[in-house]
């Protein structure tokens, strides 16, 4: 497998290129979601809510933490999660910049 060149590109690129690649799974937009529609931090609903395995939901969790979308605490024997407000703005303005250009349709082959 060759190498990515990830150097060649900006880090506003590779910073982009990588929460993008993290969410890119529906599950984890499921998660986002839901976390977002309660607007609270949640504590293991998301085995019931989502229908998938435990350990399943922990991976998708973990791609998430990796990117610091979303922050855990643990409170007793539960973890729970939110989103992480300031990460979430980022995101929020990258993509927003990212999508800012117009597409120039007339001149498409």
């Amino acid at each position: 497998m060759g190498l990515t060149k990830t150097e060649i590109f900006t880090q506003q690129q590779n910073n982009l290129a990588t929460s993008l690649k993290a969410l890119a799974h529906p599950a984890r937009i499921a998660i986002l979601q839901y976390i977002l529609k309660q607007n609270a931090c949640i504590c293991n609903d998301l085995v019931d809510e989502l229908g998938l395995a435990q350990a399943t939901i922990s991976q998708h969790l973990k791609e998430l933490k990796n990117i610091g979308i979303i922050k855990g605490s643990i409170e007793g024997t539960s973890v729970c999660y939110c989103i992480d407000e300031n990460v979430w703005q980022k995101l929020k303005n990258e993509l927003n910049m990212f999508f800012v250009d117009n597409v120039g349709v007339d001149k498409c082959c």
